[in-house]
């Protein structure tokens, strides 16, 4: 029953081809992606700084600040996104605590990357 009610939180999936931009810089953030299918890239200044597998995330910064997208995605392969708006998020966030616990610690990880790329 809960994978039924996270289903309907879920906007529809979207297809993405190789080297398709999935967003920009700038941006507005109103929703993140879940990675179905395939991987995409998060880009700053053209360097990628993390390629997502499936299951994992990206556009969540922008989603929680409401600020402008911070980075670029790319489909680095042929790739299937989930998108998720603020509201949906919310939702999910209050209805399953361990999702908002999930987004956090994908952010935290990102962090602590970027620290050790800036000390390099």
């Amino acid at each position: 029953m809960q994978h039924q009610d996270l289903s309907n939180q879920i906007e529809k999936y979207q297809s993405f081809a190789q080297g398709e931009i999935i967003f920009r810089e700038g941006d507005p953030g109103d929703c993140l992606y879940i990675v179905a299918e395939g991987r995409a890239d998060i880009v700053v200044d053209n360097l990628i700084l993390e390629t997502v597998e499936a299951g994992g995330i990206l556009g969540e910064l922008a989603l929680i600040d409401d600020r402008p997208r911070s980075a670029r995605a790319v489909a680095h392969t042929d790739c299937v996104l989930t998108s998720i708006t603020r509201q949906h998020f919310l939702n999910l966030v209050q209805r399953t605590p361990l999702f908002a616990l999930q987004v956090m610690r994908v952010m935290a990880e990102r962090l602590r990357r970027a620290n050790v790329r800036a000390r390099a």
